[in-house]
């Protein structure tokens, strides 16, 4: 990740990346919402968070990366999981490097205290959050999720590519900054490096 002019405002590949604040038409509703939220708490918001308009046909992550020249490990994947013990239901956005991949069936299922998890159903997921399928990512997930992002990211170096909430642009900030967002629980080794 590099950043341009005295800004701070990050790059990442070939894509034309201006301050996600000031392209609101580029955000899903609830993730526009949030930012200003967190803007208004978190200076580095307006200066370090990138939004980038994209080929929606080249929103899945590998595409994106091949097409753009990204490097896999920047990539955040964003999955939501929901998990039940009873007649409680817990539900999370789990984020990931995606050179790994979330490890829902054991890992995420303690953390949600569940007897049994699952990717959440796209029709709700994408209900529930505002967000286009293959757009969803933790900034502006409803209250009641739970946000747990893996403990990869929390270092100031470690760029954080995700969903922008629609698929025809993407998001970018520094991974230690994602990992302050509101809400937000830093989880060491969520994801598990795929073979």
């Amino acid at each position: 990740m590099s950043e341009t002019g005295g800004a701070g405002l990050p790059t990442l590949g070939d894509l034309g990346w201006e301050p996600a604040l000031q392209r609101p038409d580029l955000l899903a509703a609830p993730v526009a919402a949030a930012l200003r939220d967190w803007a208004a708490t978190d200076a580095r918001v307006a200066r370090q968070v990138a939004v980038a308009e994209i080929d929606p046909d080249h929103a899945d992550t590998a595409t994106l990366n091949k097409v753009h020249g990204l490097p896999p490990e920047a990539s955040a994947n964003c999955v939501v999981v929901a998990g039940r013990r009873g007649e409680v239901e817990r539900v999370a956005a789990c984020v990931v490097p995606a050179t790994t991949f979330a490890d829902v069936n054991t890992r995420v299922r303690k953390l949600l205290d569940a007897r049994k998890a699952s990717f959440l159903p796209m029709d709700r997921a994408t209900r529930e959050s505002g967000m286009a399928y293959g757009g969803i990512t933790p900034i502006g997930v409803p209250a009641a999720w739970r946000v747990l992002v893996d403990g990869r990211f929390d270092d100031d170096a470690a760029p954080a590519l995700m969903g922008s909430g629609l698929r025809s642009s993407k998001l970018l900030m520094p991974g230690d900054l994602l990992c302050a967002a509101p809400g937000v629980e830093v989880v060491d080794d969520l994801g598990v490096v795929r073979d």
